[in-house]
């Protein structure tokens, strides 16, 4: 049997490494664009008399590129995670670079969309969830919310950063400030932790020392896992919770001017959402290594189903849309800690890359397809009334699901 690891009797002393080279690279992965793209908008159609939905639907399109997430992912279970995650970042910025230079064509702008797809795979759980499930069993959640959190940190940190950049010197200088963070920052630490750590599969007893020996590689194959109903629920499930929550984020600024704040001050939902990831990837860890996952995941979708039914309310402040906000992407932050247990403990790690590849699929179509409603039905009816009002149904729906995932094979609860 495949096997990655030995034993280490301190799961954080063997694994520390991992988990900081993962909240980097996730941290100035394409998530990073993702959650900042709202500041972009205003400058973007302004320059190019786009509309909303214009850039929702070539952005949606453009994530069509998550169909090769799950091939990445089987070539992470293969060759290891370092040349895919130095492929990726590469990727990530030579098409943040492209953004920086774009015209007025928006099928380059889809292009570059799909190159960002592209890169999500070697930069977010796919390579990093496996090498951290492995390292870790009794603190899995937290290690994996710990990880996950570098992409709400470098939220909350560059919103304000990137937009005041923004605001003094456009939204392509802003473009180039995330080029230069992911080449001079992510990249270089990223391989310096991960020096000297096994990041590839190992064939012989013995050959590492920082990984925990239930880890053993066993578990479903890839294909196995697509025949158990679990992992459609499950899809389906984290896919109602991106099309819910992506597509009001990469409208935050615009919503929140909307509501007659300046950008500046909309950059302020930007950082609660920032915050609200934080909280919720780190609440999620440490609640699902000591109760049911099922249930934890279920209260959390609805919690942020009544926030989003909250933003439909009108006359709300700066601080009162802040909270809302907060709440209402409480479950995003979740999710991305989530997902990566809910795929160890269903599946095994045996095809954990080719698997949660499928699964992130899954999810960055329901991140198309919220992208594209929010702008869409914004240009339709001048407001955001009927996608919050979908994206509430949506997290109600997906925290139903969340309730039927009752055991896995074996019959230990989850």
């Amino acid at each position: 049997m495949e096997r990655i690891a030995a034993a280490h009797p301190n799961e954080w002393r063997g694994g520390w490494r991992v988990i900081a080279a993962a909240m980097i690279g996730n941290g100035f992965g394409p998530g990073m664009y993702q959650n900042l793209s709202s500041l972009f908008v205003p400058g973007m159609t302004a320059a190019f008399g786009w509309t909303r939905g214009d850039i929702a639907t070539a952005a949606g399109i453009g994530l069509i590129g998550a169909l090769g997430v799950p091939a990445i992912g089987r070539l992470a279970d293969r060759l290891g995670a370092r040349p895919v995650i130095v492929g990726a970042t590469l990727l990530l910025a030579a098409t943040l670079a492209g953004f920086a230079t774009l015209g007025g064509a928006l099928w380059i702008y889809q292009l570059l969309v799909l190159c960002l797809a592209l890169s999500v795979a070697g930069t977010s759980a796919v390579v990093y969830g496996r090498l951290i499930a492995a390292r870790f069993v009794t603190h899995r959640g937290i290690a994996l919310g710990v990880a996950t959190s570098g992409l709400s940190l470098s939220t909350l940190v560059l919103s304000p950063l990137v937009a005041g950049v923004i605001a003094r010197h456009g939204w392509r200088v802003g473009f180039a400030v995330l080029v230069a963070l992911v080449l001079a920052v992510a990249l270089p630490a990223v391989l310096l932790l991960l020096r000297g750590v096994v990041v590839a599969p190992v064939h012989r007893a013995g050959e590492a020392e920082d990984i925990a020996p239930e880890t053993l590689l066993a578990g479903m194959s890839a294909r196995e896992a697509r025949r158990d109903a679990r992992f459609w629920r499950l899809g389906l499930a984290v896919a109602l919770v991106s099309l819910a929550s992506v597509g009001l984020i990469t409208q935050l600024a615009p919503f929140g001017t909307d509501r007659g704040l300046g950008l500046e001050q909309a950059a302020l939902l930007v950082t609660a959402f920032g915050a609200s990831q934080i909280v919720g990837r780190l609440a999620m860890g440490l609640l699902v290594d000591r109760f049911p996952a099922r249930l934890i995941a279920a209260g959390f979708a609805a919690i942020s189903a009544a926030a989003f039914a909250g933003l439909l309310l009108p006359g709300s402040g700066v601080a009162g849309l802040a909270a809302l906000v907060f709440a209402a992407l409480l479950m995003n932050g979740a999710e991305n800690d989530l997902l990566p247990f809910l795929t160890a403990r269903l599946f095994g790690l045996r095809a954990y890359g080719e698997t949660y590849g499928a699964l992130l699929t899954m999810s960055l179509f329901g991140t198309a397809s919220g992208i594209v409603m929010f702008g869409r039905l914004y240009d339709a009816t001048g407001n955001y009334a009927w996608p919050l009002s979908i994206a509430a149904g949506a997290l109600a729906l997906a925290a139903l699901l969340f309730l039927t995932l009752t055991e896995r094979r074996g019959g230990e609860a989850l």
